[in-house]
């Protein structure tokens, strides 16, 4: 640190120094502060300036694509916080657990391919997005007039967002089901016209393969509505008709005993995952009685439970000598009075 004295006898000799001519010819020595601003106009040259702006650019994109990491992490382990707190109020209040992450390869291969899906839409658009604002601002530090390039974008923009509506439309479409996990691979889907399993699910297109092999290619722009038939959990409905006058009460115990032999098998019972409920009578016709046994189930599995339901319940049923109620038709025929079909003599 200079002393004050010292300070103040520098600025009385500056002071008493004639001025430089600026006429002359001999090249005076500038101040320093002077030296300093050409020293620094001359580093900071639009080379440098461009190569500041990639660098910022760079760090925003790597920040960006962080910060995607971590989202579609989030999403693809399950719903956002809020819904996750109104379902466990929800199962709390119905005394229902709800089922945990699916721990099968082919939930993880729907996980996976969330993954993947979504991670690669929004490092394209993050890309997409940073990579246009630097060309901007490098074209600015060039001193090109991007007015007329933006003018010219915005109108291509136009033209190709009329003419490719559609296609926007499948890809906005195909983002939010996967946000949303409305259905992923394995699961089986009512699209309308197409039923079946989902196979691949596309930013543009969904395949579902049909019971009779028939692979549909839907495109998600087009989708209305789904039906999830095998999303969180399933359900097992089994609908049985016997004769009016057949004892409803024992035809019931004899379905649940069936249900709950189903529910302590080694190899299906871990499927059920609650207690089997008859729901009284659903229907009563001229033909029979009809009763409904529910039993819900770990999704996908709602169709192998039916079948053995089913074959238990008609070994039981046949045992206890108790029949099904068959659609009867009775049918009336009018004859003219007198005449008698040939080969029967009339009676006297």
């Amino acid at each position: 640190m200079l002393a004050a004295s010292d300070v103040v006898l520098t600025l009385a000799r500056l002071a008493a120094e004639p001025a430089p001519d600026p006429t002359s010819t001999d090249g005076p020595t500038l101040p320093d502060t002077e030296q300093v601003g050409r020293w620094f106009d001359g580093l900071v040259t639009p080379a440098w300036q461009i190569g500041l702006t990639i660098l910022i650019g760079a760090i925003v994109l790597a920040l960006l694509r962080t910060s995607i990491a971590h989202t579609v992490k989030r999403i693809v382990d399950g719903t956002p916080t809020v819904h996750r707190h109104a379902a466990a109020l929800l199962s709390r209040g119905l005394r229902q657990d709800g089922p945990g992450p699916d721990p099968s390869p082919l939930g993880a291969a729907r996980r996976v391919q969330r993954a993947e899906t979504m991670g690669s839409v929004l490092r394209s658009i993050s890309g997409f997005v940073v990579g246009a604002l630097a060309v901007v601002i490098v074209l600015g530090i060039l001193h090109v007039d991007v007015g007329p390039l933006l003018a010219s974008a915005g109108v291509v923009g136009v033209a190709l967002g009329f003419g490719a509506q559609t296609l926007v439309k499948d890809f906005l479409a195909g983002i939010s089901m996967l946000v949303e996990d409305q259905y992923g691979v394995g699961d089986v889907i009512d699209l309308g016209e197409a039923v079946g399993t989902v196979e691949q699910v596309g930013l543009r297109v969904t395949q579902v393969r049909s019971l009779d092999g028939t692979l549909w290619y839907v495109r998600n722009g087009e989708i209305l509505r789904v039906g999830n038939m095998t999303q969180g959990w399933s359900r097992a409905l089994l609908e049985l008709r016997v004769l009016s006058d057949e004892d409803v009460p024992r035809v019931r115990r004899l379905m649940l005993a069936a249900a709950a032999e189903v529910a302590a098998d080694e190899e299906l019972g871990h499927m059920v995952l609650e207690e089997p409920e008859v729901a009284g009578i659903e229907d009563l016709t001229a033909e029979g009685v009809m009763l409904r046994l529910l039993v819900k189930v770990a999704p996908s599995t709602q169709w192998q439970i039916s079948r053995e339901l089913r074959a238990r319940i008609r070994t039981r049923l046949a045992a206890e000598g108790i029949d099904l109620a068959l659609p009867r038709r009775e049918v009336v025929v009018e004859r003219p009075s007198g005449s008698v079909p040939a080969g029967v003599s009339p009676e006297r």
